[in-house]
């Protein structure tokens, strides 16, 4: 399995994230929520992608619903798609 891809929310655009997460990577952003900073770890199985935060593990069956949640959630700067 690959190394995780370690980055800090804003730094990568949603296409970039989704690219990495299909290519079997995990994507673990570093951001600020509920008064803290904390990490936050995406990932794709294949078939359903996975948003595990501090709090709760969001699910995905769709590309579309994962790039819904990263721009919502602000993991990702705005891209063209966004």
């Amino acid at each position: 399995m690959p190394a995780p891809l370690r980055v800090d929310s804003g730094e990568l655009t949603s296409d970039e994230i989704l690219a990495a997460l299909e290519e079997g990577r995990r994507v673990v952003v570093r951001t600020e929520m509920m008064g803290g900073t904390y990490d936050v770890t995406l990932r794709h199985d294949g078939t359903v992608f996975y948003c595990d935060t501090p709090t709760t593990l969001h699910k995905h069956e769709d590309v579309e619903g994962m790039r819904t949640c990263i721009a919502k959630m602000g993991y990702a700067r705005a891209d063209a798609d966004d």
